[in-house]
């Protein structure tokens, strides 16, 4: 029985019905999709300064983003990604989910530029010192490297993004419209955590804990 007062909505349940509803996709949707890290996709892998990590695992889902200078997401070859694993919170979900289920979608955003590419593959976690050693950065190496192997590679397009207007500086929001780190923080603890302390602590350690 419907809860009264609300409408029982109408929900899409079977793959015919979904495909009855979007039609057949364009024809460039479906050979834009490649098993490799193709020519003219790489560019948008080196350009990149910023990305988000898609892991599955039994504790849940997981998008972590990621970003280091352009180009820190090394293409070691056609079928092969380097991610090193940068310093952050520990909480280490994202290894956790890569440990338990090795599949992994990867984002790539370039500043500017609407269009996205997304990488699809499995990941393993290596932690040779020869490899950690190559991503040393700032005299800090990473703790460990995600080997991607490709799986599938494709562009999306810049629809969402024109929609968004993420590159209009005219959209722009101020920091200081948002909670601060520190007021949420000590929101969430119900009041046993000094969000003001936080705050004011804030700049300086990210500038000493980076990497």
């Amino acid at each position: 029985m419907a809860t009264l007062g609300v409408s029982r909505m109408e929900t899409v349940k079977d793959v015919e019905t979904l495909e009855r509803l979007y039609g057949v996709p364009v024809k460039q949707s479906v050979f834009k999709e490649v098993d490799h890290l193709h020519p003219a996709y790489r560019p948008f892998i080196e350009h990149s300064p910023f990305m988000v990590l898609a892991t599955s695992g039994p504790g849940g889902l997981d998008a972590s983003p990621r970003g280091d200078p352009a180009g820190f997401v090394v293409i070691e070859d056609a079928h092969t990604l380097l991610l090193p694993d940068r310093r952050g919170n520990n909480r280490i979900d994202s290894l956790r989910n890569i440990l338990a289920d090795p599949r992994v979608a990867l984002l790539f955003f370039v500043p500017g530029v609407n269009e996205t590419l997304r990488v699809n593959g499995r990941a393993s976690i290596v932690i040779e010192p020869a490899l950690l050693e190559r991503f040393t950065h700032e005299g800090k190496t990473p703790r460990s490297v995600l080997r991607i192997t490709v799986e599938a590679v494709y562009f999306q397009c810049g629809r969402a993004l024109i929609r968004a207007g993420l590159w209009d500086s005219s959209r722009q929001v101020a920091r200081a419209e948002l909670p601060s780190t520190g007021s949420i923080l000590e929101a969430l603890s119900q009041g046993t955590f000094d969000g003001g302390e936080y705050d004011r602590e804030l700049p300086g350690r990210v500038k000493t804990t980076l990497y």
